[in-house]
Order: structure tokens, then sequence, then C-alpha cells
């Protein structure tokens, strides 16, 4: 992955001045609720500017990052974890996947997002319609990926993720994705929040946290302003008895390189190795999905390569 150089001094000063990216993983009321707080502003923008993102997109695709990057808090090791939403309307769909040690990347199916008229409001919903969420489990204590899949209900990816583990896998669970933008479209912030029941949880303190959740400031502005994860979980949830048991960093980063682009072009078939070579283009351009990175490949390097 070749990461892009964030260009704007005024971002890069602030990036500089905020806290850094991680996740906190936290226990409430008495070990039944488990919890992660992730503060992303630095992943989020090295996501857009990789994906060359506008704000709808990066409102999207960061929203997705954040919801996946939590989910890393139910996995370890070498574990896996993904969603892909595949839906009707103008995004036409979001792939993203995390390992346990917070590497998060992935895609838009559709970049940019069409626009019938200019975007009046941060709400995702209008641009889904109809579709399925799928979320995969790599585990490395199986020998097959775990998929569930549930249709969308909210066209928004913190209720739809919610919504997914009580209807797949029957666990009351909470999302909270925030990303917020000053006046000239900086994504000067961005967290998400995520709380999930465990075995001896009562219905009574769901409710009570649901209701600390609502009275939570907006993530995303908090971070821009240089909020402290752990003083805003001791702060927001202080009659639950919060407990930090771990915290670990969460990083947009992809595993693609030159030489393994290489490879798949070594295993064309040999009919569009001689199309390539004789029609071109060149130089040849591969693209990473999941990170945006481009590849080159002279004439020479081609021939090269197709040698071998």
């Amino acid at each position: 992955m070749i990461k892009q150089k964030i260009t704007s001094n005024s971002l890069n000063n602030h990036l500089a001045n905020i806290k850094p990216d991680k996740i906190d993983i936290f226990l409430l009321n008495n070990g039944t609720v488990r919890g992660a707080l992730l503060h992303g502003t630095k992943m989020i923008n090295q996501m857009r500017v990789n994906h060359n993102l506008g704000i709808l997109e990066t409102l999207a695709l960061g929203q997705s990052y954040m919801g996946i990057g939590l989910m890393t808090s139910m996995i370890k090791g070498n574990d896996r974890i993904s969603f892909a939403i595949e839906c009707g309307g103008p995004i036409k769909g979001i792939s993203v996947e995390a390992g346990a040690d917070g590497r998060v990347r992935g895609y838009l199916f559709v970049n940019p997002i069409p626009l019938l008229k200019p975007l009046d409001s941060f709400d995702l919903s209008p641009f889904f319609g109809p579709g399925f969420l799928s979320v995969t489990k790599h585990l490395e204590s199986s020998k097959q990926p775990f998929t569930g899949q549930v249709m969308l209900q909210h066209g928004r990816i913190a209720k739809d993720l919610a919504n997914y583990f009580l209807e797949s896998e029957q666990i009351n669970t909470a999302f909270v994705l925030s990303v917020y933008f000053d006046k000239e479209g900086m994504a000067a912030g961005a967290g998400g929040m995520f709380l999930q029941a465990l075995p001896g949880a009562e219905d009574s303190a769901l409710e009570m946290l649901e209701e600390s959740i609502n009275n939570m400031p907006s993530l995303g502005k908090y971070f821009a302003g240089g909020g402290s994860s752990k003083h805003l979980i001791s702060e927001s949830f202080s009659n639950f008895q919060p407990n930090i048991i771990a915290d670990k960093p969460v990083t947009f980063d992809c595993d693609c390189s030159k030489e393994r682009f290489t490879s798949f072009i070594a295993s064309m078939k040999n009919s569009d190795k001689e199309d390539i070579l004789k029609n071109g283009p060149f130089p040849l351009v591969t693209t990473c999905h999941n990170c945006g990175t481009d590849y080159e490949f002279s004439k020479e390097e081609l021939q090269a390569v197709f040698s071998n």
C-alpha cells in the first residue's frame, strides 16, 4: 500500500494536535455489557485522501471503517472480520474488512456517489434503498468462515449493524458512528462506539445505557476538540462501573503490493498478455480497490514479467 500525502497544512496541524487514533475496550455494569470506543480521525482522513473522496463518500465509507474497526473488539490473534452492503440505491454498496490487529481497509462500490440534488443533510438512508448486509468472520479456530446476512432495515449503517446482531446472533447491540466536518468540509473528528449485552445483562440496565448514549456529545465533534477516550467513558458511564480492560491501535492499512499485482499479471492467459503488449495502454495501471493504491507497469516491465 502507498499512503498518499495529506497536503492541507491546516489539516496536518489539526491532526498533530488531537489525541491519537485507538480503540478502548471496556466492561460495564459488573461485566454484563461489553463496549468499545474508537477514535479514528487520522484513519478517516488517510482513507479519504487515498480513495479521493468527497464529503458524502467520506461519511459513508468512514462510518463503515469505524463500524468494522469496533467489531475487531470481538476477535483476536489472526482473526479477521468483514461486512458488505449491497443495495439498490445510488451508493450501490460498500465492502470493508479488518483484522484483530486494528488494520482496516475497504471501498465504495461507486465513487463518486451520484447526486440528483445538492446534499442537504447527513442522512445516508436515501442513498441505500433496499438491500442486504452480510457479516463474515474468518476465525483461526474455524476451518470455514461464518457469514450471516440480513436485509437492510434502516439505510443507516449504525442501526443496520445493530439490527444484524439482533436478528442474526440474537444479541442486543448498539452502534454510534460519527464523522464531524468543519465549515471547510474537513473531516475534523471521527469516532464510534459499540455496546453489546453479555450473559446476565438486565433489560432495565440496557435501557439506562441507551439513555446514557443518547446524552453523549457527538463523538466526531468531541474528538475534533481534542477529547479523551478514557474521560468520555468514565464520565458517560459513571453509574455503570466502567472498567477499561484493553486498548489497541486502529489504522487504515492494506497488505497489497506491486509484487502481488505482478503475480496476478503473470498468471493471465497468454492471449491477454499478447493483447496488452500489442495494444497497451502503457504504462499499465492496476488499482487496489481496498486502499486506492495505483501500481504502474511499463512495457519493459511487462515484457520481463511475461517472459518468466
